[in-house]
């Protein structure tokens, strides 16, 4: 999986949700009072919606602290989205590589390698992650 472009992760994590039977919007672009902004992918089941930001680093960044900042950027992107879509939104990140940070600032990280299993279980995590969404 270390080989392929940063392209074609988004289009496998989209692939995923698609599998589990989300019904996706990709690479969303929005405008608002702050300006343009991207999701790689919009995804709703169950009256939830999952902005999700694909991210694939490499292994000799500093991934942690990266992974930090654009959690924290996610955060705010979902919120101003939330406004236009009148709705609550889910701010997860998939990451290619787990660093063992799985929620920061309300955002949600999910290891790639565990994403399927995320999403089959998805009201479970978003329990334990104290997440109120209902």
């Amino acid at each position: 999986m270390d080989d392929i472009s940063w392209q074609e992760f988004e289009e496998k994590v989209k692939a995923i949700l698609e599998s589990n039977n989300f019904k996706t919007d990709f690479r969303v672009v929005f405008k608002d009072e702050e300006g343009r902004a991207e999701i790689d992918v919009v995804a709703e089941k169950f009256g939830l919606i999952l902005a999700v930001d694909a991210k694939r680093y490499n292994r000799g960044w500093q991934r942690r602290s990266a992974l930090k900042r654009e959690a924290q950027k996610h955060m705010d992107r979902c919120s101003r989205f939330s406004k236009i879509v009148k709705s609550m939104v889910i701010p997860v990140i998939v990451s290619l590589i787990d660093d063992e940070l799985y929620m920061y600032e309300g955002c949600i990280i999910v290891p790639f390698r565990s994403f399927n299993d995320f999403l089959l279980n998805l009201h479970y995590y978003l329990e334990e992650f104290g997440c109120d969404y209902k």
